[in-house]
This record gives C-alpha cells, structure tokens and sequence, in this order.
C-alpha cells in the first residue's frame, strides 16, 4: 500500500508579533531614549519600538524568534534595563524612581551647600591664603560624588559610541576640574608664560548643581506618570467573596473564573463583569457610563468591574475576567496612549542628538586648530579656549528654556484654578482647534436635582402628602429619592411613621399610611394601578419630558397629587464659555452616554451643533482619532473614567475637578472650578507660555551660536580677545539668570 506524504507548511514564527509595554529604567535625559529605542530596534527579531522618556516607557513589537529576556539584556548592555517577569512591573518602577529621587534629592541639596562657598571665595576672594586649596577640597565631592552619574551614564554612552547631555556635562566639569587642579599644584607653569593661573572650581561645582536642580525638578515631574493606571486598578478589589457548595468563601480575585457565583454587598466595587442571578440593587456605573444616576440590577442584567454597589444586596454568574474586563480593556488603551510619544519629546530628541557631539566636536577642532596655526603659548591657548567652548556651551541655558516657563506658566494658572501636569498640553494648547466636551458633570452639573414640583391636590392636604412623600422617600434606595428629600428637607418637612413600603422593581414604590395606599413612580406603574393622572399633569410631564427631563408622579389609590420633573442641571457658565470657544474658531463636539433626546435638548440650549448621543468609552477615543485623522488638534474635556480613554488618546486633555481622581489623573490639564469658563483661558495661558518656550530656546541657541566661536578664539586673528574660562563661566550663569528672567514675565499675564 502506497503512503502519501502531505507536507504541511509550518507558520513562520517571525510574522508571529506581540506588542507589550515595559517600564525602563535608566534613562536620565531624551538622549537616552533616543540611545534605547536604536539598541531595542536594532535587535533582531523586534519589528519596531518607541521609548517615551516622559513616562519611562518602551512599547516594543517583537516577534517569537526572540524573547524579552534578549531585548532585555541587549538594553542592558548600554547601561539601561527593561522590567519584565514581575507581578506589577510598574509599580516595581515605581517604586524604583521613588528611591532614585530621594537619593538625588540629598545630592542636589548637599550640591548646593558646598558650591555656595566656592563660588563666593572663587568670585570675591580668589586671592585669600588657600583658597585654591579650600575650593579644591569642597568641588571633589560636589563633582566626583555627588555629579558621579553624569560621568557614569557618559561612560557607558561612550563604550557604545553614543552621547548625551551628560557627556557634555561630564567633559566640562572634569576638564575645567582638572585644568583647576593642575592650575593649584602647578601655577608656575603659567607664570613663566606672563599668565596667571586661574581655576575654575566654581564653574564645575555650580553646572553640577544647577543640573542637579534641573533633574530633581525633571524626576518629580516624572514620579507621577503610573499613578494613573495605580488607581485604575485599585477600582478592582483584591478578594471576593464566592458561593461554594452552597456556602460563602472569600477567595483572591485572580482565582475567580467563569461560572463563578459571587455575592456583592452594599458598598462593594463588583470584582469582575457578569450577569445577575439573584437579588436587586442600585450600581453606580458612572466610572464606565458617565451618568450620573445609578443603574438598577436586577436578575438578568449585566454588571461590570469597578462598578459601586449602593445599598441592596445581589449574587451574579462571572462571565468576564482578567484581562477581558471592560475595566482591564480601559486600564490597557489609557496605557497604550500615554505610552506614545508627544511632539514636545520629538523636538528633544533632535535637539539632544545633533547639540553634544557638535560641541565635543567644536571643542575638540578648537584644541587641533590652535595646536597647528598657534605660534607662542598654542598649548596655553588650546586648553584655555577648548575648556571654554566647553564651559559656554554647558546646557543650562537650553536645560532651563522649557523648564522655567512651565513652571511659572504652571504657577500662574493654579492661580487662576487652571492645574497644568505637562509642556505637551503648554504645547499644544495654542493650536486647538476641536474640543470634545463630554456632557454629564462637564457641561451639566453632574448630580440629579428636582427641577419642578407641581402639586394638585387641596391645598389644605399638601403639607400632609409633603410628610407622606418626603418619608416614603427616605426609605427608597432609589438614586432619584435623595433628589426629592433633599428638596423637602430644605422646606423643613417632617417625616411620618408608615404603616408598609414596598419597592416595585422598575416602576417605583408603594407606601401605607393611616390606612392609605401611597404611589411613587413612573407613567407605568400609574396605570398598572388604574391610577388616574390628571389632564394638567399628564400635559406639563410631556413638556418636561421634551426637555430631557426624569418625570415621576406621587399619587394615592385614586388619581395623581403631584408630578416632580428631575434632571441634570447644565452649568450656569456652560453656554457663556461655549459661545466664547466659537468665537475662536474652535469647533466643539457634544459627547454623552445619554439618549438622543436628552443629548439634544442639552446641546441646543448652549448652542451646540455638533453632538453624538449613546457613545460608549472606547467610541470617545475613536471619535477622538477620527478628527485627529483629519488633520485637527483635539482637545477633550471630560470627568469621568469612561473619559479616561478619549483624554489619554486627545492631543490636549482637560479634566473637571468635581470629577474623578482617574480623570484628573489621566488629563494633562485640570479646571480646579469645574467652570468651562477657565478652558479659554488655558488656551490663552499656552499661547503665552509656548511664546515664551521659543523665546528661551532662540536666545539659549544665540547665545551658544555667538558664544562658542568667541570662546573658541574667533576674534583673536583681528583684536587679539582671547575668552577667558571664567568670563565662559560667568557668561554661562548670565545666560541661565535671562532665561528664568524672561520665564518670570508670564506671572505678568493678564486673562481676557
């Protein structure tokens, strides 16, 4: 018997790819980013990477060829590392830059201290007994100990033929340090050659602290980029409590699987998402929603993870887990879209990858050029202009440019209730030209208020009814009851002892007292009972109704005693900072998880044209990249965790500051008033601060385009100037004083 032999063709494992996001640690500038995310590309087996230094994060495409062990430890051969194999890697990051920062904390303060005197004996007293030692002695630690990272971190770029802001660093202080100490041992060598032997520990003791403060300043900013994604997942509890055989067991949520039933009390957050099975409650889904109002469970209904159980009790059937959660899918998109990388980093990366080698480059052909067309004292020369090109063109400048105006542009709008987290919304602010408003608790109030009461029963019985109604209320887990008795308590209503309550499930309550039947609902229950509504409340519940408003009726076994019309309040300066956006020529986008009628209603009374109704969180990010799509700057306003997607993925992001935590987390911005009114001006505060960012920059670039040919020795062929290293140093810290003082001219703005 023949055999046939059928070759089955085997999946090529290199177009199998997986795309994750690793915490790096490490990286101490743009430079760096830039030097991991080449190391990481050029690895074989890996399709393409992006290193993101704000958040100090790499999200790398990799196929099955290679593993993550190899990335890792190709990254760490230039000195940087990836986590992998923990539990929660960022929080191991985190915890990480949390002891970095401390540590740096104390080098920087210890920095300062001993450069303080340096500089005053350097400056002032140069020529008491000594002082050459006693400078020497405070500069050692404050450049060998406590700026040991920028020669360490230079070093490891160097064995890979890389550089960074800390090469420069390094290069200047060390040469001006031992041109420094040489000068102190040997001064002799300069004064047979009719110089004086100046050193310059002042300038290697002063870069290494005023960088110091950049990076202490740079590592706090940086502390709080995971926080977001922390409290996201802190909505999921970390036990549950499952029925097993019948009995109640509490269990870690990781051993819970599908099937499982799990028992939820009031106050708990639901674990996972599922179905219920038995029981009735109210869940606040506003974190998934955006609504406000509290959902009613009942048996058949769907739950969601990270959801608030109110006050009833209920058992569900787990048919999501893990990582198939709604919650876990809105936990992964926040952190895939904070995880790119904001134009702003772009800009650095170039400016960090051409400025080092350029001026090493300078300082090194200055050094040659004197060499071979120097004639008397060329090595005096050489050494003293190439340290200078290396000491004016030490990064201050360029390090404060950004820095200093966003920490002034930062201070004046907490001023004016305006919280900035980042330079990208700074940025970006200026070029909007779409916001995305989200409705429940941005343009609306956020919290469901009684907006009308009719009464039409005899006057002499209403104070009674109001008894009556106020203390059904009281014992109602419904959301909307608290809406009632919050109006009645304001008009000192008493409460009164009833004889029975009873809840009907999705229509309202029925209530006895003295003997009498009492109803709370909606128009179903009404005429479940063959309750008569009346003609004139029948009439004023449909117009109330047309304008997106929640009607309910209070009536007695007989005919209806009043309507009560409850709905979300827009914001008294809602349609004021509306019409002041269109006056920019920004088109804003209404967007919400309510009905279409109320979306309408809400939008035209703040003259909105541009809204969408019944959107889900993943269908606000999508929108979001729709209009990015088309060439737009998106802006997205919102409070909610159901906004946290669509503010992560919006190029500017501002939350409310009645919102959420993760909301205010996730946004780069947060309006502290919850008044829409400060959203214009936010975008006047980046238009002044970005203005002021391309001013420092300009002069920090003049000042080194002028200065380095200068410090080089540029003017020595036509009037023999030669810049002297401390005149380099002085000109350096001048440099820095103008660009904090141009900085501080933004406290100066004025909001129209």
């Amino acid at each position: 018997m023949e055999t046939t032999k059928t070759t089955v063709p085997i999946p090529d494992k290199k177009n199998i790819f997986t795309k994750q996001t690793f915490p790096v640690t490490g990286m101490t500038c743009a430079a760096c980013a830039i030097s991991v995310e080449s190391i990481i590309k050029a690895t074989e087996g890996v399709k393409d990477a992006s290193v993101n230094y704000a958040n100090q994060s790499a999200w790398i495409e990799y196929s099955d060829a290679v593993t993550i062990e190899e990335i890792q430890n190709r990254t760490r051969s230039i000195g940087y590392d990836l986590i992998v194999n923990e539990e929660d890697p960022f929080q191991a990051q985190q915890d990480q830059q949390q002891k970095h920062y401390e540590a740096l904390k104390k080098r920087t303060v210890l920095a300062i201290l001993l450069s303080i005197p340096i500089t005053i004996i350097g400056m002032f007293f140069m020529d008491m007994p000594y002082g050459n030692y006693i400078m020497m002695t405070l500069a050692t630690p404050v450049v060998f100990y406590f700026g040991r990272s920028f020669f360490a971190n230079a070093y490891k770029q160097a064995k890979h033929g890389k550089a960074n802001m800390d090469t420069l660093v390094a290069l200047s202080t060390g040469i001006a340090y031992l041109f420094s100490v040489f000068n102190t041992f040997f001064p002799a060598f300069w004064h047979e050659r009719g110089l004086h032997a100046h050193v310059y520990f002042e300038a290697a003791a002063v870069i290494v602290a005023f960088i110091s403060i950049g990076k202490l300043l740079e590592e706090k900013a940086k502390s709080n980029t995971s926080s977001a994604i922390k409290k996201l997942m802190g909505l999921q509890p970390k036990t549950v409590t499952v029925i097993t055989d019948g009995k109640e067991a509490e269990v870690p949520i990781a051993s819970v699987v599908i099937g499982d039933i799990i028992v939820v009390k009031p106050g708990d957050k639901i674990p996972v998402d599922g179905e219920v099975t038995h029981g009735i409650s109210f869940v606040d889904e506003s974190m998934i929603s955006g609504e406000p109002i509290p959902v009613e469970k009942s048996k058949g209904t769907k739950v969601y993870a990270g959801t608030i159980n109110q006050k009833g009790s209920f058992q569900f059937k787990a048919e999501k887990v893990g990582g198939d959660t709604i919650l876990a899918h809105i936990i992964k998109m926040v952190q895939e879209a904070q995880g790119s990388k904001p134009p702003v980093q772009k800009l650095v990366d170039k400016i960090a990858g051409i400025f080092v080698p350029v001026v090493i480059g300078i300082a090194i052909l200055t050094f040659i050029a004197w060499m071979v067309f120097g004639t008397e004292n060329a090595l005096t020369h050489a050494l003293l202009t190439s340290v200078s090109v290396l000491v004016i063109a030490c990064p201050c400048a360029l390090g404060l440019a950004t820095p200093t105006a966003i920490m002034v542009g930062i201070g004046k709008g907490a001023e004016n209730n305006i919280l900035i987290k980042d330079a990208e919304s700074l940025e970006l602010g200026h070029k909007v030209n779409a916001i995305i408003l989200d409705k429940t608790g941005t343009i609306t109030e956020g919290k469901p208020v009684v907006t009308d009461l009719v009464w039409k029963a005899d006057p002499k019985e209403t104070t009674l009814f109001k008894q009556v109604l106020y203390s059904i209320e009281l014992q109602s887990e419904h959301p909307l009851a608290e809406a009632v008795t919050e109006i009645l308590k304001r008009e000192n209503t008493a409460s009164v002892v009833l004889d029975r309550f009873e809840s009907i499930t999705g229509k309202g309550v029925k209530a006895t007292y003295s003997g009498k039947s009492y109803f709370i609902g909606n128009p179903k229950l009404m005429t479940q009972h063959q309750i008569e509504v009346d003609a004139t409340l029948a009439e004023q519940a449909s117009q109330w109704q047309k304008e997106a408003k929640t009607v309910v009726f209070f009536a007695d076994d007989r005919t209806t005693l009043a309507a009560i019309a409850i709905a979300d309040k827009v914001k008294a300066t809602s349609k004021e900072a509306i019409r002041a956006l269109h006056d920019r020529g920004i088109e804003v986008y209404m967007l919400t998880g309510d009905n279409a009628q109320t979306a309408q209603a809400v939008a035209q009374e703040v003259g909105l044209t541009h809204f969408k109704a019944e959107v889900m969180p993943s269908d606000k990010a999508s929108f979001v990249k729709e209009l990015q799509a088309q060439g737009k700057v998106v802006a997205m306003v919102g409070d909610g965790i159901n906004d946290s997607h669509a503010l992560a993925q919006a190029d500017v992001s501002i939350a409310m500051g009645k919102g959420s935590d993760i909301a205010m987390d996730v946004a780069k911005m947060t309006l502290i008033t919850s008044d829409l009114n400060m959203i214009p001006k936010a975008l006047t505060l980046s238009s002044k601060t970005i203005t002021t960012i391309k001013q420092n920059l300009f002069w920090a670039f003049i000042y080194n385009l002028i200065g380095i040919p200068v410090a080089a020795g540029l003017l020595y062929p036509y009037n023999g100037f030669l810049l002297d290293p401390m005149i380099a140093g002085a000109a350096m810290a001048l440099s820095s004083v103008s660009v904090v003082g141009n900085s501080l001219r933004l406290k100066m703005i004025r909001f129209r």
